[in-house]
């Protein structure tokens, strides 16, 4: 019993990750709620809905289609991290922790990516 997806370490470190932005967004100041607080959770949490919903389809095009904007919100969560960090929402070790885990799970997920071709 089970999903596909459920096996996938990149679903997995992806679903981990989500909650770590999560729990950092809410720290952001009520201003940025419809802004980078918003933009953030989506993206992060359409990183791991990419890698399932690709998962799910049979055909290695449409996988590699997903997983291609999975690849996509990884690079939008660190442009938003980058902002947090220019306007002071999360300290310089933060901000640095988090980089490293969302360069990791890039990778990874370029490497699947790559073996599916």
């Amino acid at each position: 019993m089970g999903f596909k997806f459920e096996k996938l370490l990149i679903w997995q470190k992806a679903m981990d990750l989500a909650e770590d932005i999560q729990k950092l967004s809410k720290r952001f100041p009520k201003e940025e709620q419809y802004n980078l607080t918003s933009q953030i959770n989506r993206a992060v949490d359409s990183i791991a809905l990419n890698i399932a919903e690709g998962s799910i389809i049979q055909s290695n095009p449409e996988q590699h289609r997903f997983l291609g904007y999975a690849i996509r919100s990884i690079a939008e969560v660190v442009t938003c991290l980058h902002k947090a960090k220019r306007r002071a929402y999360l300290s310089n070790e933060e901000f640095e922790k988090l980089y490293k885990d969302f360069q990791d799970l890039m990778n990874m997920t370029i490497g699947f990516k790559n073996k599916i071709n």
